[in-house]
C-alpha cells in the first residue's frame, strides 16, 4: 500500500511528457487485476435494459463460492408481493441446494463460475497486448483527470483464444485515471471484419463494447456500466446480433460469504 501511494505522488507531480504510455498501461494494467481480485467480494444493484425494451433490476450477491441475481424491479417498478414471495422461494431452494451440496458438487460450481470471471478478465488484460498506444492528453471526466489514450491493433497480435480474435479488428480509446491509473472508461469497436479461426465466421463492424468504472473503496473500482453490441455473419451467409447494457451501483462490501444462505 505504501509502495502504491509513492508511486501515484511521485507520477502525480512528474510532467505529463515524462509519463511514458507504458508505465500509464502497465500501472492500469495492475490496477484492474486488484480490482478482478477483489470484486466476488462486493454486492450491488445490477439493472439490465431488455432486449424488447424496459428495465429489469437486481440484487446481486454472492452464496457460498457464486453468485446469485435476485429479481427486484421491473421498468423501475418493485415487484407485487406475490411476485416478491415468489422471488424470496426461488433464494431459499437455491440456498438450500447449495447448502446441501457435496465437496465435489460445490467445488465444481464454484470453479465453472471462475472459469468465467477468468475468460473476462484475461479479455481486459489482451488489450494491452492487442494494441498499440498514443498519448492524445490529459481531460476531466467525470471529476477525475485522466490520460486519454488512443488504441489500435498491432499487426502482430497473436489471440489466445477464440474470444480474443476479435481483437484484431478493432480499435479503442482508454480514459485512465492520473492519481490511481484506475479505468474511468474504456471504448473499442470493430473497425475491419475478422475471421473467426476455426469457424465458418466472422465478426463484422458495428461490433462494440463500452466500461465504465467507478471507486467503490480504497483502491478498488467496479463496473458502473458495461454496453455490448455484437455482429457476426455465421457461415458467411446468416447475421447474428446482439446486445448488453448494463448499470451497476449500491456496491457494498458482503458481510459474510454465507449471509445469504438461509
Amino acid at each position: 500500500m505504501l509502495k502504491h501511494v509513492a508511486l501515484v505522488i511521485a507520477l502525480a507531480i512528474t510532467p505529463l511528457a515524462q509519463v511514458d504510455v507504458p508505465t500509464i498501461i502497465q500501472r492500469s494494467m495492475e490496477a484492474n487485476a486488484a480490482d478482478w481480485k477483489a470484486a466476488p467480494e462486493y454486492d450491488c444493484i445490477e439493472r439490465d435494459l431488455q432486449p424488447g425494451g424496459g428495465t429489469k433490476t437486481y440484487d446481486d450477491y454472492m452464496i457460498l463460492g457464486s453468485p446469485y441475481q435476485r429479481l427486484v424491479a421491473i421498468n423501475g417498478l418493485p415487484l407485487s408481493p406475490a411476485d416478491q414471495m415468489d422471488e424470496q422461494r426461488k433464494l431459499e431452494a437455491v440456498s438450500a441446494r447449495r447448502r446441501d451440496e457435496s465437496p465435489e458438487e460445490r467445488a465444481d460450481r464454484i470453479a465453472k463460475y471462475e472459469k468465467d470471471r477468468r475468460r473476462n478478465q484475461l479479455m481486459m488484460e489482451q488489450l494491452a497486448k492487442a494494441f498499440n498506444f498514443a498519448l492524445a492528453g490529459e481531460q476531466k471526466l467525470d471529476d477525475h483527470e485522466v490520460y486519454v489514450l488512443k488504441a489500435t491493433p498491432r499487426p502482430d497480435y497473436q489471440p489466445p483464444n477464440l474470444e480474443t480474435q476479435a481483437l484484431r479488428g478493432m480499435q479503442g480509446k482508454l480514459w485512465i485515471d492520473t492519481q490511481t491509473f484506475q479505468w474511468v472508461k474504456v471504448e473499442a469497436q470493430v473497425i475491419h471484419p475478422v475471421s473467426i479461426e476455426g469457424f465458418l465466421a466472422q465478426v463484422e463492424p458495428g461490433t462494440r463494447f463500452e466500461l465504465e468504472k467507478m471507486p467503490v473503496e480504497d483502491d478498488i473500482w467496479l463496473a458502473r456500466h458495461f454496453a455490448m453490441r455484437s455482429q457476426a455473419r455465421v457461415l458467411f451467409f446468416f447475421h447474428h446480433r446482439s446486445q448488453e447494457d448494463d448499470t451497476f451501483y449500491d456496491y457494498h462490501k458482503a458481510t459474510s460469504r454465507t449471509e445469504h444462505a438461509p
